[in-house]
């Protein structure tokens, strides 16, 4: 029997070249493969079948929506070792411009703190670069709602940072004496909207700079799109990951508190509360203080002219308020996190105090916090809020966390987890539980849980973290824990899960 394909009408015909009905021919054809096929197939059953099965699947669907199907495992992911952080600089990305050719001097004056000034840090970077200018190590903010007067290399080893990005941009501490004497104005001054593009940059930024030579751009905190081209990203995460290293003194601190929470407990919890006064008083929300608490945040409220008037109770639906301890606690429980789990609270000024504390320490007694832990070697360090942030940013270690492929970071759902909070006295315990898992179903840090462009890059570095093939075997278990000398400097792995309670729009990031 013979096919002949009309190939321009796209159809079939069938022919016969014996005297047999075609559709005879045509069934005998059709009952001869399918044996033969039954028999191949018989021989591979249960091999060859899966497996391709098991690539059929893989190929339509990530690792993320599979994990979706099981059980959440609260201390791990069983699909992290299949990612890595991959920020290495590709090689068509050209090398930076050196300073006596590029097009002027960028002066940065970061706000905010200290995340927000590592956000404002790492953007600083990739401005110099798009603008092909020379950065100068950025300002911090002195005059923020933290009051620390810290610089630069207060917090972070500026020699480190200056070499390790010697190939991407040219960065001096401060712009030469003969620059400054030959200029006839000061250095121009000048604020980007928020979330710039690149172009903005190029069209608006550039020929200031190029007609000035120095330039400074002031209150630069999230004044960079998210969304850049892979490179830029990259750019960032090197910055941000690499670059940025802390001070040898604030290191050794933030260590000992690591090392005497791993000698309690081979794992623990760092929390981010999110609870500070200003926080609230920013999110417009009410948490059941009364007339006392609605004052007290509205008088620090005020120290932002263009904030609207919120109704609390419909920002709390929208999932723009902070959750309370308390809640934190219950979410924690709910999700699976036993009374005698070890926890450590990495936050400021809790507003209440202890008073605000004490559910939470209900739930989980094992409950430390810094000032527990190395109380003598932060008496130094007590007047600067930057510094003590940092030693909480050692201990959590959250956003290298995910960018390494390590434990977990937990992102509450604070849409869902409102509306559930809200109706928590309408159901028993055990209803609740399953619901807070099922709202926390894509928001428990898995890598590949955010595409490119959605969230804050330092929360959220997608293009910066790369998938193993699916055969690739760790040879060590994610319940082995490495020792970790005092000496290292933002290179490691705490061993540890990590829970923010920070709505991921407004991590610091207040009103111009």
């Amino acid at each position: 029997m013979g096919v002949a394909q009309l190939k321009s009408g796209g159809l079939w015909k069938w022919r016969s070249f014996s005297g047999q009905p075609k559709r005879t021919v045509m069934w005998k054809w059709v009952c001869g493969f399918m044996l033969f096929s039954l028999g191949v197939i018989s021989l591979f059953t249960g091999h060859v079948v899966s497996h391709l099965e098991w690539a059929q699947q893989l190929s339509k669907r990530s690792l993320l929506d599979i994990s979706r199907k099981e059980p959440i495992d609260v201390w791990k992911s069983k699909y992290s070792k299949f990612f890595y952080g991959c920020s290495e600089r590709g090689k068509s990305f050209p090398p930076a411009v050196q300073e006596h050719k590029s097009n002027g001097y960028l002066l940065i004056a970061a706000s905010g703190g200290l995340n927000q000034q590592r956000t404002g840090i790492t953007d600083a970077v990739v401005v110099a670069r798009i603008l092909n200018a020379t950065l100068v190590v950025p300002e911090l903010d002195h005059h923020s709602y933290w009051k620390d007067d810290s610089d630069f290399n207060d917090i972070f080893d500026v020699n480190w940072f200056i070499s390790s990005l010697t190939k991407d941009v040219t960065i001096v501490k401060r712009v030469p004496d003969r620059v400054m004497r030959s200029m006839e104005k000061p250095p121009y001054t000048m604020r980007v909207p928020r979330k710039s593009t690149p172009e903005y940059y190029l069209d608006q930024v550039l020929p200031i700079l190029s007609r000035r030579h120095v330039l400074q751009l002031t209150k630069f905190d999230y004044r960079l799109a998210n969304d850049l081209d892979e490179d830029m990203q990259k750019l960032r995460c090197r910055v941000n990951y690499n670059a940025l290293r802390f001070t040898k003194r604030i290191q050794s601190v933030g260590m000992k508190v690591v090392k005497r929470m791993r000698k309690m407990a081979k794992r623990f919890i760092a929390v981010h509360l999110r609870f500070e006064p200003d926080m609230l008083a920013f999110s417009g929300c009410d948490f059941g203080g009364g007339e006392k608490e609605r004052a007290e945040l509205a008088e620090i409220r005020k120290r932002w002219d263009t904030l609207p008037d919120l109704d609390p109770l419909e920002e709390r639906k929208r999932g723009k308020c902070p959750l309370t301890p308390h809640e934190v606690g219950l979410m924690l429980r709910a999700l699976g996190f036993a009374n005698n789990t070890y926890i450590y609270v990495a936050s400021g000024e809790i507003y209440g105090g202890e008073k605000t504390l004490r559910p939470l320490r209900e739930l989980f007694p094992n409950f430390y916090t810094k000032e527990m832990l190395a109380n003598d070697e932060l008496k130094p360090m007590l007047p600067f809020s930057s510094r003590l942030a940092a030693i909480d940013y050692i201990v959590s270690d959250e956003r290298r966390e995910r960018y390494m492929g390590h434990k977990r970071t937990i992102r509450p759902n604070a849409k869902k987890l409102s509306a559930l909070f809200m109706d928590r006295e309408k159901m028993e315990w055990q209803t609740f539980a399953k619901k807070v898992k099922s709202c926390q179903r894509g928001f428990m840090g898995d890598p590949d849980e955010f595409k490119p462009g959605r969230g804050e890059f330092h929360e959220y570095p997608q293009a910066c973290i790369c998938q193993r093939p699916f055969s690739y075997d760790k040879t060590s278990t994610d319940d082995e824990e490495e020792d970790i000398p005092e000496e290292v400097h933002n290179n490691t792995s705490s061993g540890h899960g990590h829970l923010s309670s920070a709505d991921s729009e407004r991590d610091e990031v207040f009103p111009d």
